[in-house]
């Protein structure tokens, strides 16, 4: 695939996809401050319960992390920070899974509930929402930056508009 560096960008794709990655970066990293602020232990199997989950310290750590990550994303804008959320959601949704497989087991060192599951899910689906939004669907518009460039040949450029030739009455 080769992207056209002369073709100004979709500004449209690009406030979709910094406002999802500044949206869920910035819930993530308020919540993974007040959690880690909560004192819990760094690692361990019983952690305390914050708006309805549980958290500890490497919790709190890890949120501070991804969020930070999606802000820096939003930052640049762009088709990176839709690869940034497609790229984390899929981490997000991965870890939910891996998450429910050690939910009551001794090697649940995040303290992890089914809050904490259903949470890590929701915040996966919806960076995967916000990153591939325009990017990845069956009938992209002609017009859409992704569809062209993936068929440079197919579509010509559509018809510019021509300067209405005045003449004057009289």
């Amino acid at each position: 695939m080769r992207l056209d560096r002369n073709r100004p960008e979709d500004r449209r794709l690009g406030n979709v996809y910094r406002f999802g990655a500044a949206l869920t970066g910035g819930a993530l990293v308020v919540l993974g401050l007040l959690g880690a602020a909560d004192r819990a232990a760094f690692l361990t199997t019983e952690g305390e319960v914050f708006s309805g989950v549980s958290t500890t310290e490497a919790v709190g750590f890890l949120m501070v992390a991804f969020g930070s990550l999606l802000l820096g994303g939003a930052l640049v804008g762009g088709t990176f920070a839709s690869t940034v959320n497609i790229v984390l959601g899929a981490v997000f949704v991965l870890s939910g899974l891996m998450s429910l497989a050690v939910l009551d087991t001794p090697y649940n060192l995040l303290a992890l509930r089914m809050p904490n599951v259903l949470c890590v899910f929701a915040v996966g689906v919806v960076l995967l929402t916000f990153g591939m939004y325009g990017r990845f669907s069956g009938r992209l518009p002609y017009d859409n930056p992704y569809w062209r460039s993936r068929h440079p040949h197919a579509v010509a450029e559509p018809p510019r508009r021509q300067r209405p030739f005045f003449t004057g009455r009289g």
